[in-house]
C-alpha cells in the first residue's frame, strides 16, 4: 500500500494544527506507458506549501504537495531505469507516478540525478528549485555590487543561506536576521556572514541599525512583518528588495494580501529613496538560467565557497509535525524529511 498524507476534510487553521493532515492508504499506482513509478526518499518541506493548501490549490483528498527526490521502482519512460534517482513532485506520499500525463507545477521538471555531482537529498536544496530561487533573487534580480551593504532575512533558513553565501561572493557586506542565537553564530562562524542580528530582540531595529552603519543597499526579504519594519528607515538611495516570501503573514486572515500591506507601509520610503521593489517567483527562471545555475553552484558547493545545512527528520509520520515546526521557524537549515532509506548514504 502507498501511504500519504492528505488535507483534513475541514475548514484550514491560519496555521498547521494536530488535526489539519490525515494518514491515509491507497493501492501503489501502476506506471501507464511514457511513466515510472518512484519511492520517494526525501520530501522537502518549504513555506510556500502553506499557502498552496490555503489557496486551495491541492486537489482534494490527494498526496500534499512537495518537492521530492525518489527513486524509481518501474519505469515505462525513456531514460529512466530501476535505481534511477530523480527529482520530482511525489509530495507527502511513499509512493509516485512522474512522466506523461501527471499533474505538477509546470515549472517544477522532473529531472534525473547524478549522486556523484552531491548528495541527493540536494536536489531539492542547494542545488535545486531552492538553491535556484536564492540565485535568482539575490544575482539576477538584486545584481549586488561590491562594497554594498546586503540584508538577508531567514539567513540560517534553506533559502537564506544560500543568497546570503551569494552576495558574499559578490564582495558584499552581509547582514543576516535570525531567530535563536546559535542559528545567529552559525550564520557568521559558518557560512561568513558579516553579522547577524536577532529578530526575538527587543531592540531589533537598534540592533540592525548598528550592524548596518552605511545603511542598506539590497534587502532580500523572506519573512515581513517587524523584520520589515526593522529594515525600511534604512534602505540607501537606490537601494533594492527582492521579495521571496512574507512567512511572518502566511497565517493572517489576509495573508493573501501581505505584499499589498507592506508596499503601503514602505510607499513614502521607497518613492522618495528609488527603491526598486522585485517579487520573485522562481519559475521564471527555470527555463533561461537552471543550466547555468547548477554549472555554478555545483562548483562553489564542491569548493566549499557555498555551505549548506540541512534540517533532516526521520519518517513519513513526522511530516505534519516537522512542517508546523518550520513554519515557526523551529528549523535550523533546510527542512527535509527522510521516508525511505537513502541508498547513496
Amino acid at each position: 500500500m502507498n501511504r500519504y498524507w492528505t488535507l483534513a476534510d475541514r475548514p484550514l487553521p491560519p496555521w498547521p494544527e494536530p488535526d489539519t493532515f490525515e494518514l491515509r492508504e491507497g493501492p501503489i499506482p501502476t506506471p501507464a506507458e511514457g511513466q515510472a513509478l518512484t519511492r520517494t526518499i526525501y520530501v522537502s518541506l518549504d513555506p510556500y506549501q502553506w499557502g498552496y493548501k490555503r489557496r486551495g490549490v491541492e486537489p482534494a483528498g490527494g498526496p500534499c504537495h512537495a518537492r521530492t527526490v525518489s527513486q524509481v521502482v518501474e519505469s515505462r519512460m525513456e531514460g529512466l531505469a530501476p535505481g534511477d534517482f530523480v527529482f520530482n513532485t511525489n509530495g507527502w506520499a511513499e509512493y509516485g507516478l512522474m512522466g506523461e500525463g501527471v499533474a505538477r507545477p509546470a515549472y517544477m521538471i522532473p529531472r534525473k540525478l547524478d549522486p556523484a555531482q552531491g548528495r541527493i537529498s540536494q536536489a531539492v536544496g542547494v542545488l535545486g528549485m531552492l538553491g535556484l530561487t536564492a540565485y535568482a533573487g539575490m544575482i539576477l534580480m538584486a545584481e549586488p555590487k561590491a562594497g554594498e551593504t546586503v540584508v538577508v532575512s531567514a539567513a540560517s533558513g534553506g533559502v537564506g543561506q544560500i543568497a546570503g553565501q551569494l552576495a558574499r561572493l559578490r564582495g558584499c557586506r552581509v547582514v543576516g536576521i535570525a531567530g535563536r542565537e546559535d542559528k545567529c553564530r552559525f550564520v557568521v562562524d559558518e557560512l561568513g556572514f558579516d553579522a547577524c542580528v536577532s529578530h526575538l530582540s527587543s531592540t531589533l531595529p537598534q540592533d540592525l541599525a548598528a550592524a548596518c552603519p552605511a545603511g542598506v543597499d539590497v534587502y532580500f526579504e523572506n519573512v515581513g512583518g517587524a523584520v520589515f519594519d526593522a529594515v525600511l528607515p534604512l534602505f540607501n538611495a537606490g537601494a533594492r528588495m527582492t521579495i521571496c516570501g512574507l512567512i511572518a503573514h502566511y497565517g493572517d486572515a489576509a495573508g493573501m494580501d501581505a505584499r499589498a500591506e507592506l508596499m503601503r507601509r514602505g510607499e513614502a520610503i521607497f518613492r522618495e529613496r528609488g527603491v526598486k521593489v522585485g517579487d520573485l517567483f522562481v519559475g521564471d527562471y527555470v527555463a533561461a538560467h537552471q543550466d547555468a545555475f547548477l554549472r555554478d553552484m555545483a562548483g562553489w558547493v564542491a569548493s566549499g565557497e557555498v555551505r549548506y545545512r540541512e534540517d533532516i527528520r526521520e519518517g513519513l509520520e513526522t511530516v505534519p509535525a516537522a512542517f508546523a515546526e518550520m513554519l515557526r521557524g523551529g528549523n535550523f537549515g533546510k527542512m527535509l524529511v527522510r521516508i525511505a532509506a537513502d541508498p547513496t548514504g
